[in-house]
C-alpha cells in the first residue's frame, strides 16, 4: 500500500471513487476540506461545515454529507444548495459515515461530536423524502450495500448489522439481523465498502487494516494499512481493482504520532479483486 496524498488529515474520512471524473475524493472532516487526487496534483475545496460523505448526481455536483444537512455541491462553480436539513438545530451532533445506495438514494449517519453514548442516528434520502431509519447510536459507520441488503455499524459497540430491503424501492424491510460481533476480539469497525463478489471490506480503526469478510461473515484476508487509524476505504481506478483508504491523527499525542508517522495520510493499494462504481444519486 502506497501514499495517494501525503496531507495529514486530522479526521480523514468519506473514501471515495467518482466514476465520471475518475479520481479518488475524501475528506478531512474536522479540517472542513475535501480533496480529490487528480492527475495534477491534489485538489482542495474548503467546506463551510464539517462534511464527511458524499455521493456523485453527475460529473461535477455531488450530494454532500454535512454537519447540518444533506447539499448538492457544484465542483466547478462552489455552488451550494441545501437538499434536506438533519439536525440542524441540534448543534452537538455533525454528520459521519454514508454513502448512495443501488435505487439513487442516499444514506447518511449523524453522531455527537464528542462521541455521546447513542447520541447518533442513521437517515435516508430518496426522491425527495428524508426518514430515520436508526437511532440509539454511538458511532454510525460501515454503511454499504449489496444485491439486496444494507450494512451498518456501531463502531462503539464493535458491532456491523446487515438489513433487508425492499427490492423496488430500497427502503428496509424486517430486523436488521448482526453480521459480525467483533467485541470479544477488540475490534473496531470503521468505513466499509463491498466488492462485486458481495464481500464487505472494513478499515478497523485502531488496528491499521481492512479486513475483507465473505457475505457469510468469514474473514477472507487482511490488507495492512500504515496508519493504525484507518477509517474508511472506496474501490476505484480504471478496472475498480484499487482500494483507497483514508487515515487519522486525531487524539494522537507526540509519543503516538512518532510512533505512527504516516496517520492522517491517505493510501491506495494497486490491484487485487474487482470493485463496484458507486451508484449515482438520482435527484
Amino acid at each position: 500500500m502506497r501514499v495517494l496524498d501525503a496531507t495529514p488529515c486530522e479526521l480523514g474520512e468519506g473514501a471515495f471513487w467518482h466514476p465520471e471524473r475518475g479520481v479518488f475524493m475524501w475528506f478531512d472532516i474536522v479540517g472542513k476540506t475535501l480533496f480529490a487526487a487528480e492527475p495534477g496534483g491534489t485538489r482542495r475545496w474548503a467546506m463551510p461545515e464539517m462534511t464527511s460523505a458524499m455521493g456523485w448526481v453527475d460529473r461535477d455536483r455531488l450530494m454532500l454529507s454535512g454537519e447540518t444537512s444533506l447539499a448538492l455541491f457544484n465542483l466547478e462553480t462552489g455552488a451550494r444548495e441545501m437538499v434536506a436539513a438533519i439536525a440542524a438545530d441540534d448543534h452537538s451532533v455533525r454528520s459521519n459515515d454514508g454513502r448512495a445506495d443501488p435505487w439513487g438514494g442516499f444514506w447518511a449517519s449523524t453522531m455527537g461530536k464528542q462521541a455521546q453514548p447513542g447520541a447518533g442516528a442513521i437517515w435516508r434520502w430518496w426522491r425527495g423524502e428524508l426518514r430515520r431509519l436508526h437511532d440509539a447510536i454511538t458511532i454510525p459507520n460501515a454503511i454499504c450495500f449489496h444485491d439486496r441488503h444494507a450494512y451498518f455499524a456501531d463502531t462503539a459497540r464493535r458491532i456491523v448489522w446487515r438489513q433487508g430491503l425492499d427490492a423496488a424501492t430500497g427502503w428496509p424491510q424486517g430486523t436488521a439481523e448482526v453480521f459480525l460481533d467483533l467485541s470479544a476480539d477488540g475490534l473496531n469497525p470503521d468505513g466499509a465498502v463491498t466488492d462485486a463478489a458481495g464481500n464487505i471490506w472494513i478499515a478497523q480503526w485502531g488496528a491499521g487494516r481492512v479486513a475483507c469478510h465473505a457475505p457469510d461473515g468469514r474473514l477472507v484476508r487482511s490488507l495492512p494499512v500504515p496508519a493504525g487509524q484507518c477509517s474508511c476505504p472506496a474501490f476505484g481506478g480504471p478496472a475498480l481493482s484499487d482500494l483507497m483508504v483514508t487515515s487519522a491523527r486525531q487524539g494522537l499525542g507526540p509519543q503516538a504520532l512518532a510512533a505512527d508517522p504516516l496517520a492522517g495520510q491517505t493510501f491506495v493499494a494497486a490491484g487485487g479483486v474487482a470493485g463496484v462504481a458507486p451508484p449515482r444519486v438520482t435527484i
